[in-house]
């Protein structure tokens, strides 16, 4: 089993956890202040826009994760509900509050919304991937029991054997959807011929929707509603959106705004 603490100064810990969403933040930001010029887009505003809605992401993250599991936390100390390290986050919740901080943003700095978010959206589907593995180290987001999981190296291997079982390790799955998703990115946004205005989030709302809609269905830890899985229905929302949006913006034939090198 990984040891979940990466490094332990005194009572200062820093867990694995962190050190993947963090370094997934970081090539995030770097892609978009890369991309941002050819947006006509201060790189500046990149940055103040991320030490505003990394921490306020945090939060939500939290938040999303405790309603959704209140008849816990209600019996429990207010301490409880802000310890992140007891139970985690929930991607959505950080996706919801990300996407509102978005558009508040670009309201006051005077940016179109969807180009900020075409210029988002491949760091966010990268980071994803990477924050994922931090599920991994802590053993969580994972499906069934199985009987082996012989296709996999030893070190995933040896830290899915959970309870006396190996566990279906649909962390990995997602991780490599994301990858994949981000590597179809990365080959079109600068493509007019596949891509328009907005199309890049667009993709990212239908793609990253689609996986976790099947990936979610196999886990054993997911946060429910009225006997439902919560993030089903989500993914479900934002492939539908998705759609709706690619279909209305082909019909009034936008003129794609990607300028190429």
């Amino acid at each position: 089993m990984i040891n979940p603490i990466a490094v332990q100064i005194g009572p200062v810990a820093i867990r694995w956890y962190a050190v993947c969403i963090v370094t997934g933040l970081i090539l995030a930001v770097y892609l978009a202040t890369k991309e941002a010029p050819r947006k006509n887009i201060n790189p500046d505003d990149i940055l103040d826009f991320i030490l505003i809605a990394f921490p306020l992401s945090i939060i939500g993250a939290r938040i999303y994760y405790v309603l959704f599991d209140w008849n816990y936390y209600s019996t429990q100390p207010f301490s409880e509900m802000i310890a992140v390290w007891h139970g985690g986050i929930a991607i959505y919740g950080g996706l919801i509050t990300g996407a509102i901080v978005l558009f508040v943003f670009s309201y006051y700095r005077m940016i179109k919304p969807l180009a900020f978010l075409d210029i988002a959206a491949p760091g966010v589907m990268l980071a994803q991937a990477i924050g994922r593995w931090g599920n991994f180290v802590n053993q969580e987001a994972y499906g069934k029991a199985v009987a082996h999981l012989n296709y996999l190296p030893d070190f995933i291997k040896n830290q899915m054997y959970i309870d006396g079982r190996y566990r279906t390790p649909t962390f990995l799955y997602e991780s490599l959807w994301n990858l994949l998703g981000f590597a179809i990115i990365m080959s079109l946004r600068h493509k007019p011929k596949f891509l328009k205005e907005g199309e890049v989030t667009f993709f990212y709302l239908i793609w990253y929707g689609c996986g976790r809609f099947v990936i979610e269905g196999m886990r054993t830890d997911s946060l429910m509603f009225m006997n439902l899985r919560v993030s089903q229905w989500l993914s479900a929302l934002l492939v539908i959106v998705g759609v709706v949006l690619v279909v209305f913006r082909r019909r009034r034939k936008t003129v794609p705004y990607y300028q190429t090198a």
